[in-house]
Parts: C-alpha cells; sequence; structure tokens
C-alpha cells in the first residue's frame, strides 16, 4: 500500500537528515514511527483498562502472603 504525506521544504529536509543519520530509508522511518505510535497507544490503553479493572476489584497481596498462597515458606 502506497499513501502519501505533504510535508513543508524544512520538514522534508529534516526527515531526510534524520533518516540518513540513522542509516534507513525515509519509507522505514516514517513506518517505524507510525508503528511505535500504534504500539504506545494500544499499550497505553491496556495500561488504563488494567488500573480501571484494578480500581474496581483492588486485591493486594504482600509478599509474604504470597509465599503462603503459593506454598513457598
Amino acid at each position: 500500500m502506497t499513501i502519501s504525506i505533504r510535508f513543508n521544504d524544512d520538514e522534508a529536509q529534516l526527515i531526510k537528515q534524520y533518516a540518513k543519520h540513522k542509516k534507513i530509508t525515509v519509507s522505514q522511518m516514517m513506518r517505524n514511527s507510525i508503528l511505535a505510535e500504534l504500539e504506545d497507544e494500544y499499550d497505553l490503553d491496556a495500561y488504563q483498562q488494567a488500573m480501571r479493572a484494578y480500581k474496581e476489584e483492588s486485591v493486594t497481596h504482600s509478599h509474604d502472603e504470597v509465599k503462603k498462597l503459593l506454598d513457598l515458606e
């Protein structure tokens, strides 16, 4: 799939220089950046869901309690 993005001259130059510095193509840099952003969003959503679940039913155990529960003592 091909996607077109427009940048002004200064932005385009900055992007090209960054990609060159990283020794990757502009396409690779853009792909990596977009996928990293998507992964960050996914991770943040998972964290927020876990925090909501924790706040609704927050059961915690100390290390000693966990050891007893798992018969590690």
